[in-house]
């Protein structure tokens, strides 16, 4: 009787670990926005350039859309300056080649040279090319306080 409670014991532990943990996709887009949260900190404009489909739309919570180039240009420049960036509640669910990642965002910024802070929910849309996950989307919307 001990054994077969091992067993079935060994079965529970072996089945849940399997459930709860992330495909070598989810792996590899984790590591992609965690990329990301990097590249806006520092503002490595290379950094910032790979992971960034050519096609970015970069939707902000107030209405405006930026283009990789802008995006890029915003952060390298200062215009928005991340000096710390957290994301937290991550969701990533995976269709084919394409991701959906949700998240909240909590930072502390230094736009154009004013200390600021910024609590967002995010939605980003990232795409397998080229051999990596690039971020194809991004919406944010403001925290409802």
């Amino acid at each position: 009787m001990k054994y077969k409670n091992f067993f079935l014991l060994l079965f529970f532990t072996v089945t849940s670990l399997f459930a709860f943990s992330q495909s070598k996709k989810e792996k590899q887009v984790a590591a992609a926005v965690e990329n990301l949260r990097l590249a806006m900190i520092s503002g490595d404009r290379a950094a910032l350039e790979s992971i960034a489909s050519d096609q970015l739309n970069y939707g902000h919570s107030g209405g405006k859309v930026e283009t990789k180039q802008e995006f890029v240009e915003a952060i390298v420049s200062g215009k928005s300056d991340f000096v710390t960036c957290d994301f937290t509640e991550q969701k990533i669910t995976m269709s084919g080649k394409v991701a959906v990642v949700c998240f909240n965002l909590s930072a502390k910024t230094n736009d154009n040279g004013k200390p600021g802070e910024v609590n967002l929910k995010l939605m980003t849309v990232w795409k397998m090319e080229k051999g990596g996950w690039k971020m194809l989307a991004r919406q944010a919307v403001k925290v409802q306080k």
